[in-house]
């Protein structure tokens, strides 16, 4: 080897040597966004592009579900990968004023955020929270090194300071926010996105859009002046800045070349509230609320280039438990068993390395609604004054009743369920604005 050769071998071989950066982890999570209600999932009424790339650069899962019917018991799930009624975060809690004292993530749990702080990510939070009011449970307390967005389960998108309870928040100071909700949410993802793009980073950009109040701003809502319906005319403009908001997230990423190294997630945390807001959750029976499927089965996309294929399908049911699993162990952190999590790596499934389905068995429990989906079979009680029986491999709209005709099935299904359910706790709320309403003999709110 003459010199100039022993060199340039000297030289190359630190490079060389150097380990590959972590992937880079965004987490988008929409509110009461209906299964039919993004192009990848049948909504013609108005295009979702930004949201259609991550479906067309990835996985659709056509069997993806969340562990609850509403906002703040999913978000309790995905923090921490267990089903949430194993702490006792079983309920809303409604709004600052009503909830209970306790109300927030139980401080003995570990969330998403700790675990990759833990494994030197900076981790970020945009938007909706609706895991705890008080100081102890603050997203930056929880694992967020930054955090903007509010507290509550909803908030106005045009008036920042009007609820002096649950105002917008940069860190833990109330901010005057000029801009419309949606666009500043996704105006500080970016921002954050540039802030910390020469580390791992974890974001989580978790959108009101689309719960209620339904308001859009003109800018938005002239691109659909052609829907004569107001309500599904505002919905159309809260989905397109949305979709805005993402795309600025893409194409921030892209820009950056980043893109290739970033793990991206896209689900609802429930189905949509069809009344309130006009999200479809169409072909699915129910809606948010319901454990029928309208009400847990939910648009769920991934993307990974490079690790996923593009414009894939996968058909077996997952769950909003299965994120943090996927993300510890794509960012090459060690599950521990310890931590007694109900959700799964999905990497080995979708790459077609296990061919099993990743859940047998999926469950449900929110007050005196539940369910249970074993393979195919799905049990559902406390919608109907007795236990209902449907096969979603031939009936994915929960018309067909086998509940007669199969009582073994049911006894089984039952059996299952049971035994899952003496291992959880009772709720550790009430949602006091549900109960003044029933003792008035009014409609609950969500």
């Amino acid at each position: 080897m003459n010199r100039r050769t022993f060199l340039l071998s000297t030289l190359a071989a630190p490079a060389l040597a150097q380990p590959a950066r972590k992937p880079n982890i965004v987490l988008l999570f929409a509110d009461d966004l209906g299964y039919g209600g993004t192009g990848p999932f049948g909504e013609r009424d108005f295009p979702t592009p930004n949201i259609d790339s991550i479906a067309r650069n990835g996985v659709k899962f056509t069997n993806g579900y969340v562990s609850c019917p509403v906002c703040s018991p999913t978000r309790a799930g995905l923090m921490t990968g267990r089903y949430q009624q194993r702490f006792g975060h079983e309920l809303n809690p409604g709004p600052a004023a009503d909830a209970e004292e306790d109300f927030g993530l139980p401080l003995t749990e570990t969330t998403l955020a700790d675990r990759m702080k833990a494994l030197g990510y900076a981790t970020g939070m945009v938007g909706k929270w609706h895991l705890g009011y008080r100081p102890q449970f603050h997203p930056l307390r929880r694992g967020f090194q930054e955090f903007f967005g509010f507290l509550g389960g909803g908030h106005s998108y045009t008036s920042p300071l009007g609820d002096a309870t649950n105002p917008v928040l940069r860190g833990t100071e109330p901010v005057d926010e000029k801009e419309y909700l949606t666009d500043a949410f996704g105006r500080e993802a970016v921002a954050f996105v540039e802030r910390r793009k020469a580390e791992p980073f974890f974001l989580y950009l978790a959108f009101n859009a689309v719960h209620t109040p339904m308001q859009a701003t003109e800018k938005y809502t002239d691109r659909f002046a052609s829907i004569a319906d107001r309500n599904r005319r505002i919905h159309a403009g809260m989905m397109a800045s949305m979709d805005d908001a993402i795309g600025g997230v893409l194409s921030t990423l892209e820009k950056n070349r980043l893109t290739d190294n970033t793990l991206i997630f896209f689900i609802s945390d429930n189905g949509g509230p069809t009344a309130a807001n006009t999200s479809r959750n169409t072909p699915l029976r129910g809606f948010k609320g319901q454990v029928y499927e309208g009400g847990v089965r939910v648009p769920f996309l991934m993307q990974w280039k490079g690790k996923l294929d593009k414009g894939s399908i996968y058909r077996q049911p997952v769950i909003s438990l299965d994120v943090l699993p996927t993300m510890i162990a794509a960012a090459g952190g060690r599950i521990d068993p310890a931590w007694n999590l109900d959700g799964v790596d999905l990497m080995p499934f979708i790459t077609g390395k296990n061919r099993q389905r990743p859940h047998q068995t999926l469950y449900w429990r929110f007050g005196a609604r539940s369910a249970i989906r074993k393979d195919d079979l799905k049990l559902v009680q406390g919608e109907t004054a007795s236990p209902e029986l449907f096969d979603l491999a031939k009936d994915i709209g929960e018309s067909a009743d086998l509940a007669s005709a199969q009582p073994d099935r049911v006894r089984e299904l039952q059996r299952d369920f049971d035994a899952w359910n003496s291992q959880l706790q009772p709720p550790r709320w009430r949602n006091a604005r549900n109960d003044r309403a029933k003792k008035k003999g009014g409609k609950k709110k969500r």
